[in-house]
């Protein structure tokens, strides 16, 4: 059986003798006109075989593909703990350094933040978009802030978190 992709000539012998010309492509021995019923079976199960062997391949490589991307997510999110850890402080200047909406900001007042705090922030350019000018509320999303520039200041507790009361 001729398996190529490429076009074959059948060159099966004709009633006249000469080898058949006809072409054909795919798997094959011969023209549709000189294959045998057995050959024609071999056809069909050699195809049957080669696609169901094609579609288990395409699922294994998207499994494979699926795997791998899991496993650079847990990778990632692995060294942006571990640069986390490295960069994070939580005094700067002598004050307490928190993330409030995830941006930096220092507290001078006490007792310190917490998680879930309420704070009132000062005007900035963002915050002049989003919450329109003046002073705008916040929460406290995280303790420490990895922001190496320059923090402005809260300016008042709002409401302690839940927890804090």
């Amino acid at each position: 059986m001729q398996t190529g992709i490429g076009e074959k000539t059948c060159g099966r012998p004709t009633k006249s003798g000469a080898p058949c010309k006809a072409r054909f492509s795919g798997a094959g021995f011969a023209c549709k006109l000189h294959t045998t019923s057995e050959e024609a079976a071999q056809v069909t199960a050699y195809e049957l075989g080669y696609r169901h062997g094609w579609e288990r391949h395409s699922e294994i490589s998207q499994s494979m593909a699926s795997a791998n991307v899991e496993h650079l997510k847990r990778r990632i999110a692995d060294l942006e703990s571990q640069l986390d850890k490295t960069k994070r402080q939580h005094t700067v200047n002598g004050c307490q350094a928190v993330e409030v909406n995830g941006y930096g900001y220092l507290w001078r007042g006490t007792p310190a933040l917490e998680v879930g705090d309420q704070v009132m922030l000062p005007e900035n350019p963002v915050s002049r978009i989003k919450e329109g000018p003046g002073s705008w509320q916040g929460t406290v999303t995280a303790l420490g802030t990895t922001y190496e520039g320059s923090l402005s200041m809260i300016l008042r507790r709002v409401s302690q978190a839940a927890s804090n009361s």
